[in-house]
């Protein structure tokens, strides 16, 4: 099976048998004070419950757990902002698969650690300076290793791709009208579009990128695969691709509805209020498209929304600046 070919319905099918017994069903809440501010139904998908902290764990295993162990005795080499990585870890371990993760010295520290806690070896690099695929790729050309790309791949997608098919059985007969998806590369939104394609749903998919780091944005206006002017400088650390993600963008650029943006102060936003609101760790890059649908509630006003919530796994210094937030000019309550 090509691993660069789109997924199929099949594919997301497969995806979720495999992952019945191993991935958190993680919760959908919702906020009556989220309700009454945006006069919409807005479902929050908690995938900072899931295992690792984010989404990725489901692409990390619904990948690994079909590795051809033969072919690559030295098992996998992944680069990473973060979440990825650390998935691709707790799955290697879990699998008795040995593990590379090449990961920004300037990722948050508590990734990094979880990483490498979990048992896998961490190549640290310079993103100002240094490719992380060129980087992967070098080792991959001294051992024999599979290069386990966060997007770029037939089943990472259609693992991710269940977060949405997951949410929708959830949901039941009330089909969102509008779901709002974190994105960096591009892979949670593209597995989003394809499972809402695969159920005849008519929602909406817009993804939300952080402000400065619009690489989809602009790339769906262009119609091809535009780079970030910045590889850091935003809180969102987990969605700062350089640029697309080839095959999600091939998905993302005839289905998606749209893009949106956020700020550093949005997303701080948004963090205290999924705590204040609903007692949720979540961190920037996981919660920033509800930091879109707080900064401009009409967006879903007499709609039935669903939110991905990506991930929590949130630097304590920020989470800090986050609660330490004056919440009074900001039109609700704590």
């Amino acid at each position: 099976m090509n691993p660069f070919s789109i997924p199929t319905a099949e594919d997301i099918l497969d995806a979720r048998r495999a992952l019945a017994d191993v991935a958190v069903e993680t919760p959908l809440l919702r906020s009556d004070a989220l309700d009454r501010l945006t006069g919409g139904s807005v479902f929050l998908k908690c995938e900072n419950l899931q295992r690792t902290g984010a989404f990725k764990f489901r692409g990390a295993y619904n990948c690994l757990s079909r590795l051809d162990r033969a072919a690559y005795p030295g098992g996998v080499v992944a680069y990473s902002t973060g979440n990825h990585g650390q998935a691709i870890a707790m799955v290697a371990r879990m699998l008795g698969l040995s593990a590379t993760i090449v990961m920004p010295q300037d990722a948050p520290a508590v990734k990094i650690a979880k990483a490498r806690a979990a048992g896998a070896q961490i190549v640290l690099y310079d993103r100002n300076r240094q490719s992380r695929e060129e980087i992967a790729a070098e080792i991959a050309a001294r051992a024999p290793v599979a290069v386990i790309p966060p997007g770029d791949h037939r089943h990472i997608i259609a693992g991710q791709a269940t977060v949405t098919a997951e949410s929708l059985q959830q949901i039941g007969a009330q089909v969102p009208h509008a779901i709002l998806v974190p994105c960096g590369g591009g892979g949670l939104s593209a597995g989003t579009c394809l499972a809402v394609e695969a159920v005849g749903a008519r929602s909406e998919v817009w993804a939300v990128e952080p402000e400065g780091f619009d690489d989809t944005r602009r790339s769906l206006a262009s119609g091809t695969r535009e780079v970030n002017a910045a590889l850091s400088g935003s809180l969102c650390d987990a969605l700062l691709a350089p640029l697309p993600a080839e095959l999600p963008f091939s998905i993302n650029r005839s289905r998606l509805a749209g893009a949106l943006t956020a700020s550093d102060a949005d997303v701080l936003r948004a963090i205290r209020f999924a705590y204040e609101e609903l007692r949720l760790v979540t961190e920037p890059g996981g919660i920033i498209a509800l930091a879109a649908v707080l900064n401009d509630p009409a967006r879903v006003r007499g709609k039935t929304a669903l939110v991905i919530v990506s991930g929590g796994n949130v630097d304590p210094g920020v989470f800090k600046a986050a609660l330490d937030l004056d919440l009074a000019p900001l039109g609700w309550a704590a």
